[in-house]
């Protein structure tokens, strides 16, 4: 396999890696705190806090990382970036599913959840194909 020749991380990057890790935490404090709270805010018709707060671990777990990659080495964020796009892909894929079978009534914070995973999952494939491309593709330059 092709290693990227482009070792330095763009400062867009690393912003949206800040911006992650704050969106993250924003849904992750009251989903585990009070979970019952937040999901009937956002139309939930029944809550299990059980799962609830396992996806509240997971965004803590997926948000701290990128908090605390902010400053790593470009491998350390192709790592990242293919965690990002397969939670990202995998979350986008189960809500749409959700949404699909009519779970909850389709509550209107459901279609707001997938809007954001889709915005995010749009942003870490392009960042993840960026970070993978050769320096002749023109990319070399990846400081911008």
């Amino acid at each position: 396999m092709k290693q990227p020749a482009a070792t330095a991380v763009p400062t867009a990057l690393r912003t949206a890696f800040i911006i992650h890790f704050w969106a993250d935490i924003v849904f992750a404090v009251p989903l585990l705190v009070a979970p019952e709270a937040l999901l009937g805010l956002l139309g939930w018709q029944q809550v299990d806090p059980f799962t609830a707060r396992l996806v509240a671990a997971a965004l803590f777990g997926v948000g701290i990382e990128s908090y605390r990659a902010r400053d790593a080495s470009a491998d350390a964020y192709r790592t990242m970036l293919d965690l990002k796009v397969i939670w990202s892909f995998t979350a986008l894929l189960g809500v749409a599913v959700s949404l699909m079978e009519g779970a909850q009534g389709r509550p209107l914070g459901a279609w707001l959840v997938l809007v954001i995973f889709a915005a995010f999952h749009g942003l870490w494939v392009y960042w993840w194909r960026r970070m993978r491309a050769p320096a002749s593709s023109g990319r070399a330059q990846l400081a911008a």
